[in-house]
């Protein structure tokens, strides 16, 4: 069964437009949500999905310095981004996780892994669509499910926003899913990149834990919050945007 995680890019963002390859401590947050993944054990292989338009030759070349592989598909259809990379890299088990998420965790995302993995639900994940469910902070989404789910959702989803989307029509024609919980509800905290205030705040983060190496977790950042509440401060307010 080979496990690949499948992280879609692209420069266009209409909070924060070129926001995967802002630096954070001089390297890209592209180069971050990598290197990060890539500590995870229970994966096989990654994909840069993103699409055909120019800007994101940027994101390509920035794949091949890094030595990950990448796929360019449709910009509207992101199901059929995701499908057709998932297709052309042999995927059994697909885990979705985005670029924005600079502070992933690459010990939850092996967690999730490994309980969907024992279970078999159709879609195990730490975020999701009922927001009732989270429990960890927004930015260590990670979701997991096979690619016989993914291709069912590739074939059926009619709807605009099921294909802007990945994984919309799994959640709404589903009925055996997993929301992965943590024991302490931490989604008060807000750690994805789609504003300045977002980068203002993940910038501090890395300034105050990044050493040059990626040692630091869920744990780590809530230690840090810990001893400057007023971290919390700059990007609470922020909405996330609606499907």
């Amino acid at each position: 069964m080979k496990t690949v995680v499948i992280i879609q890019a692209r420069m266009g963002s209409t909070r924060l437009p070129g926001k995967v390859m802002m630096k954070l401590c001089g390297k890209t947050v592209l180069e971050h949500v990598i290197t990060r993944v890539k500590q995870a054990k229970e994966i096989d292989d990654i994909i840069i999905a993103t699409t055909v338009q120019g800007d994101d030759n940027f994101i390509v070349e920035e794949s091949k310095k890094l030595g990950v592989k990448f796929f360019r598909g449709s910009e509207e259809d992101v199901l059929s981004r995701y499908y057709y990379a998932a297709k052309e890299n042999d995927a059994d088990i697909v885990v979705r996780i985005t670029s924005d998420c600079p502070l992933i965790d690459p010990k939850r995302v092996d967690e999730i892994i490994r309980f969907y993995k024992k279970y078999k639900y159709d879609l195990v994940t730490n975020a999701g669509a009922d927001l009732s469910q989270r429990t960890y902070p927004r930015g260590l989404d990670t979701e997991v499910f096979s690619f016989e789910e993914l291709e069912n959702a590739y074939i059926e989803a009619k709807k605009d926003y099921q294909r802007e989307h990945v994984t919309p029509f799994i959640y709404e024609n589903s009925t055996n899913i997993f929301y992965y919980k943590n024991d302490i509800d931490y989604s008060k905290h807000r750690w994805t990149l789609d504003t300045e205030e977002d980068f203002e705040l993940i910038n501090r983060i890395y300034e105050e834990l990044y050493n040059g190496k990626h040692n630091f977790y869920l744990e780590e950042v809530l230690e840090l919050f810990k001893r400057q509440p007023n971290l919390f401060n700059i990007n609470n307010y922020i909405e996330q945007k609606k499907l």
